[in-house]
């Protein structure tokens, strides 16, 4: 009995820790939109002041550098379920930070059986290994490939990244024993759901796939 409370606290620990985590994540991707919408008007009068200059080479370099600001703003994925689209695109603008390209290819139903806690848990995992293990190498080397649908009744996610040359990476991280406390969690997620994990690893790539099913 009192081991299976210290589990339960350990494990409500977690998921507080992780939510909070995640949170700070998409406050920092919304503030980033704030401050951009923000210096709109000063954009504005600095091209009025070059096109009234008749410097209009500069308008256009300015246009640009505004265009790729705009591009790193909006939404990565559109996955057509909004939760989903939050936690992938909080990870996401971290892997642009860190230089990681990412293919990501998703398209899940509105409504989904999984809560958003299980679900932040699992992609919100898989992605933090993933940047991991990118990070050990060059930047152009790091890729991550994402892909999400239904095959039938079963929400199908399958991550794949790129992984230091002659490595067998395991499914635990090396940061120590908290994060590999969040893969177990990943595995706890799945069998709650009945679900089915997979993982490969091979030299230079590592993937996982898990299938969940849904009502």
């Amino acid at each position: 009995m009192f081991l299976d409370k210290l589990i339960s606290r350990r494990v409500a620990a977690f998921e507080s820790e992780i939510l909070q985590k995640y949170y700070a994540e998409v406050e920092n991707m919304y503030a980033k939109m704030r401050g951009w919408r923000h210096d709109y008007r000063h954009h504005i009068q600095t091209m009025k002041i070059h096109a009234a200059n008749g410097e209009f080479a500069d308008v256009v370099k300015y246009l640009d550098l505004l265009d790729e600001d705009l591009t790193n703003m909006e939404t990565v994925i559109r996955t057509g379920n909004r939760m989903a689209d939050a936690i992938l695109n909080s990870k996401l603008s971290l892997a642009a930070e860190r230089k990681i390209r990412v293919k990501a290819q998703a398209q899940i139903p509105v409504a989904l059986t999984v809560s958003e806690l299980d679900l932040c848990i699992i992609i919100g995992n898989l992605l933090d290994n993933a940047m991991e293990a990118c990070m050990e190498l060059p930047e152009e080397e790091r890729l991550i490939r994402i892909y999400m649908e239904m095959k039938g009744n079963y929400l199908y996610l399958a991550l794949t990244n790129t992984a230091a040359g002659g490595k067998k990476h395991s499914f635990r991280s090396t940061k120590g024993e908290g994060h590999g406390f969040g893969i177990a969690r990943v595995e706890a997620v799945v069998k709650k759901y009945g679900g089915y994990v997979t993982r490969a690893s091979e030299d230079g790539a590592f993937s996982t796939e898990i299938l969940l099913p849904q009502e």
